[in-house]
């Protein structure tokens, strides 16, 4: 059953995996659960990976109301997924807006969390004026999105967050990222944006002492904004680990794949008796 209804919103899910823990994959802004597909091969034998589709994004319902978009409704979504999947409690791995998601996961229903793995992730934003500065620009580029979806993928692909791409990154790797990001609704990319992102999310930096399973946080050390913010987060998480990829840039599962899928399989073999 590749889609699954909670709330009366459709999710697209894809499961594989030969038994064991579950491992849920969050994807990033602009993509989809098929950013996972170099590190399934990797967990199929011990694991079961999950990846999801979120809410305005690839295969998944992009709902015109904006409100169905905000991220503690979106992380309830998730969980309760999982749940239907029949898993209680899972592993779950997110990368930027993904890692944000897993992050929400974890103050919000704890229960239902076994670890963490977060790569290129934050906590948000601490200050109501760094809030307020990022939803304004966030609405900027959400009606982008919603005027002409070309020239808002051009846009977002010429961020200095992704300059290590043009080095790291196959011309056919590439090519397929784009025509990922062009295959996306105009709708969903906007409320995304409006309803999940950085600005518009609760600031958690505050609640990570509470977390209590085993943590993992990871970027690229060419990404050096989210360098520092997984050190941060890595004081006040009681017993994180930090691990940086070298020559990687924010999206390091694509640009280090290799390196990448190693050093999430030995965390998961490292903590594995406490899944």
């Amino acid at each position: 059953m590749p889609h699954i209804e909670v709330d009366g919103l459709s999710y697209y899910v894809e499961k594989d995996g030969n038994g064991g823990p579950a491992v849920v994959m969050l994807h990033g802004f602009t993509g989809s659960r098929s950013t996972w597909l170099s590190l399934i091969p990797y967990l199929w034998a011990e694991h079961r990976p999950i990846a999801i589709d979120h809410i305005g994004h690839g295969r998944s319902a992009s709902p015109a109301a904006v409100e169905r978009y905000q991220m503690d409704r979106a992380v309830d979504d998730l969980v309760g997924v999982v749940r239907k999947m029949g898993f209680e409690r899972a592993v779950w791995l997110g990368y930027s807006l993904g890692g944000r998601t897993a992050l929400q996961v974890a103050v919000r229903h704890p229960e239902a969390v076994s670890a963490l793995i977060l790569e290129g992730a934050s906590p948000g934003l601490a200050t109501e004026q760094e809030r307020t500065d990022r939803i304004a620009a966030d609405e900027r580029l959400a009606q982008l999105a919603e005027r002409d979806m070309e020239e808002f993928v051009d846009y977002w692909q010429s961020i200095p967050l992704w300059a290590s791409q043009q080095k790291n990154l196959s011309e056919a790797s590439a090519m397929a990222l784009r025509q990922g990001r062009l295959a996306q609704r105009g709708v969903g990319m906007a409320n995304s944006l409006r309803g999940m992102g950085t600005g518009s999310q609760a600031w958690v930096g505050d609640r990570l002492g509470e977390i209590r399973v085993p943590v993992l946080l990871t970027a690229g050390s060419l990404d050096t904004k989210y360098c520092q913010i997984a050190h941060e987060m890595a004081e006040s998480i009681p017993g994180a680990t930090v691990h940086l990829i070298e020559d990687a840039g924010h999206a390091a599962h694509l640009e280090r794949p290799a390196e990448f899928n190693t050093l999430v399989l030995d965390f998961l073999k490292r903590v594995r008796p406490q899944l």
